[in-house]
């Protein structure tokens, strides 16, 4: 009985001792766990990414890589570290939504025949252009991106958060079949390009293909799919007006995708390619110059998202043929009817992108976008595509979302991503396009990575 009784008491003693220990260790731990890193900023100007207001004079804490607090009345913020804005306005990080940050060598020959290490290296270099320029998110519409974006989120090189599509998909004679007619066809032995081998694009053919190319991106790590509805400016065997994939093939790609919890979005200009794209489940139409206003109307009533650009339009990308050119005039001259439309009905779900490919010199002067928009739009209106409309389109990669915080805002608890800007781009959208000399300062996830306020 004697043991029994001292046994059960050196046992009760040792758990005593354990959960002390236990407690002893949790309370150390939690002690010596870091602080979030803060940053107050005062005296600044805040466009919150949706009001046209800005919210004078007022102080920004971030803490870690959050916003926490936005007031115009003081911050208690002991051990921040505290940055005079000086008046300037501070504006959430831009997003561009169709970016090619692989695609940016000298030409589409050079980009074929370019060996894949060299062309990893310059999208290092475009990676820290566009942060450079306040871009501090980008939706990569196609290109074998993963490998890049796993490196800046890792922060082994500076760059914009990246929402990767992976190769895009389309069928033979696509957008994504970059071959040239002369070349021979498959069933004679041809084989499909560098581009295609790369990881940069793929071509596939029949529901079941499309399935699984679809699958085989979500695997790789893409938040989103993309799919060619019709025909491209960059491509050599199908005109603007063609219209591409059959239904059958678009709900094969839309099936993988929102089984995975995610979207679709789709290359395509012209109005037949958008019904038949809308029709089976797309979200997000890139491009559209050529749409009519009917079907405009459509997309906004089934809530779907416009991703067009003007930057690249603006210029013949290096090696297009006089064919190739031609297209590329012709999607430009359908810009204006577009917006106009757009403005007309009320359409609001659009975003911000330049789709600029081998034209590399063209990245510096990227922010050209926004000022370019103001012949249809308002500042206001382009700051929201270029930041909370932005937001809202990444948001729909759901599960498959990188990033699942909130982006384009200046709100509590979204993502600090934000800029100080010299001049109030509401009255004068313009400053933004010299980010050398009006930039100020560059957050991106709680991180400063310019400022010239010290």
């Amino acid at each position: 009985m004697m043991k029994a009784f001292e046994h059960g008491t050196w046992t009760r003693g040792l758990l005593a001792i354990t959960a002390v220990l236990v407690i002893s260790l949790s309370t150390t731990s939690a002690a010596e766990e870091p602080a979030k890193p803060r940053t107050l900023f005062t005296n600044v100007h805040v466009f919150d990414g949706v009001n046209e207001s800005l919210i004078k004079n007022a102080n920004v804490l971030v803490e870690g890589n959050l916003i926490k607090t936005i007031s115009k009345k003081r911050i208690a913020a002991d051990g921040a570290t505290v940055i005079d804005g000086g008046g300037r306005v501070m504006i959430p990080g831009l997003i561009y939504a169709h970016e090619h940050i692989m695609f940016q060598l000298a030409s589409a020959g050079e980009m074929v025949n370019q060996d894949d290490r060299y062309i990893a290296i310059v999208a290092t270099q475009m990676a820290r252009k566009y942060l450079e320029r306040g871009i501090t998110t980008i939706r990569d519409a196609a290109g074998n991106s993963y490998g890049l974006k796993q490196a800046i989120d890792e922060g082994i090189v500076p760059g914009p958060r990246i929402y990767p599509a992976g190769p895009m998909i389309s069928q033979t004679s696509g957008h994504a079949d970059q071959r040239w007619p002369t070349n021979p066809t498959t069933f004679a032995g041809g084989g499909q390009t560098e581009m295609v081998k790369r990881g940069d694009l793929v071509v596939v053919d029949g529901a079941d293909e499309v399935l699984k190319a679809a699958r085989e991106n979500l695997r790789r790590g893409s938040s989103q799919i993309k799919i060619a509805v019709g025909g491209g400016t960059g491509s050599q065997s199908d005109p603007l007006e063609v219209v591409e994939l059959t239904a059958e093939e678009i709900r094969a790609a839309v099936q993988a995708a929102s089984d995975f919890g995610t979207y679709v979005m789709a290359h395509v200009y012209n109005t037949h390619g958008i019904r038949r794209a809308v029709d089976n489940g797309v979200k997000s139409i890139e491009h559209g110059n050529l749409i009519d206003r009917k079907t405009l109307q459509y997309m906004k009533k089934k809530d779907v998202w416009l991703s067009p650009q003007v930057t690249v339009y603006t210029y013949i990308p290096g090696g297009y043929t006089e064919d190739q050119a031609a297209k590329h005039r012709q999607a430009y001259a359908g810009i204006d009817a577009m917006f106009k439309a757009a403005k007309k009905i009320g359409f609001e779900n659009i975003v911000m992108g330049s789709d600029i490919i081998t034209m590399p010199a063209a990245i510096d002067t990227i922010l050209d976008e926004l000022e370019l928009r103001t012949k249809w739009f308002t500042p206001v209106e382009v700051l929201r595509q270029a930041t909370s409309n932005g937001g809202e389109l990444m948001a729909l990669s759901n599960v498959r979302n990188p990033y699942p915080g909130k982006l384009g805002v200046i709100e509590p608890n979204a993502y600090a991503d934000l800029l100080l800007i010299s001049g109030n781009p509401l009255e004068d959208i313009s400053v933004l396009t010299k980010p050398d000399e009006n930039l100020a300062l560059i957050m991106k996830d709680g991180k400063i990575y310019k400022n010239t306020l010290k």
